[in-house]
C-alpha cells in the first residue's frame, strides 16, 4: 500500500472495512478523530473528513478488533489506557517499533513492554502480569489493510439484470 498524505473516509473505509457512518460516528465520540474534520460549508453540506496515514494504520487496528468482538467501550478504555499509563499512543504500539506491543488472545488485549512485563490492558493495567514462557497463542494486532470484495460473475449478472427489469419513473 502506497502511502499519501491524507484519505478521505471513503478511502478509509474501503481500506478498513469500517462504514463511513461507523467513522463518523467514532470521530463523533472522539475515539479517533480525523486530522482535518468535516465543517459546515456556506452552502449548508459539509467538507470532507481526511485522515492522516498515523491515523489510517490505527483504524485498521481498531477495526481488527472490533471484528474479533472488542465492543466500542472496551476501545476506548483500550486507548485511554494506553494514553494515560504508558503515555503512547495506538500508532507507537504498532509492528513492535516502540516500548509496548499490543498483543490479544481474542478475549483480552495485553501489553508487552519492551522490559519483557505483560499487563492486561482491559482488567488491570496497573498490574504486571507473571507469564510463562514467551505468550505463546498470543497474536499481534493486524495492521492488515482489507482488500476490496469483488463480485463474481453471476452477481454482477443479476446486478445488471435487476437493473433493467426496474421500471423507470419519469
Amino acid at each position: 500500500m502506497r502511502l499519501k498524505k491524507t484519505y478521505s473516509a471513503r478511502e478509509v473505509a474501503a481500506l478498513t472495512g469500517l462504514s463511513a457512518r461507523q467513522l463518523q460516528w467514532w470521530a463523533a465520540r472522539k475515539l479517533l478523530t480525523p486530522t482535518v474534520a468535516a465543517k459546515r460549508t456556506a452552502a449548508g453540506g459539509f467538507t470532507e473528513r481526511r485522515y492522516s496515514p498515523v491515523e489510517l494504520y490505527e483504524l485498521l487496528v481498531l477495526a481488527d478488533l472490533r471484528r474479533r468482538g472488542f465492543s466500542v467501550y472496551k476501545i476506548r478504555a483500550l486507548l485511554n489506557t494506553l494514553k494515560r499509563r504508558f503515555h503512547v499512543r495506538l500508532y507507537d504500539t504498532i509492528r513492535g517499533g516502540g516500548d509496548v506491543t499490543l498483543l490479544t488472545d481474542g478475549r483480552e488485549i495485553y501489553a508487552r513492554t519492551s522490559k519483557g512485563e505483560f499487563f492486561n490492558l482491559l482488567r488491570a493495567p496497573a498490574q504486571p502480569l507473571l507469564v510463562l514462557g514467551d505468550g505463546e497463542g498470543l497474536k499481534e494486532l493486524s495492521t492488515r489493510a482489507r482488500r476490496a470484495k469483488k463480485r463474481s460473475a453471476t452477481k454482477r449478472a443479476k446486478a445488471k439484470a435487476t437493473q433493467k427489469a426496474k421500471p423507470r419513473q419519469a
